[in-house]
């Protein structure tokens, strides 16, 4: 299921403009803001692909295993 907005307490999931999972919306609100704040970096063709990605893979797509947010996660570690 697709949302854009967000019962909880993390709300800004909307300001992006994507989709975001509905199982999203139910991880600690720490790992919320982890996701909003990658998904806040996009860039338009990285929008496009995590639309693509996000269609194609349905209920099976996974942000947190997505290599993009692994790989910046990673990144944001090291700094």
């Amino acid at each position: 299921m697709i949302s854009t907005s967000n019962s909880g307490s993390f709300s800004k999931f909307e300001n992006i403009g994507l989709p975001i999972s509905e199982k999203v919306h139910s991880l600690p609100e720490e790992r919320q803001r982890e996701i909003y704040s990658y998904l806040s970096q996009l860039s338009d063709h990285e929008k496009k692909a995590y639309n693509i990605a996000f269609q194609h893979l349905g209920t099976s797509f996974d942000i947190l295993r997505s290599n993009g947010f692994c790989e910046w996660k990673k990144m944001s570690e090291k700094q």
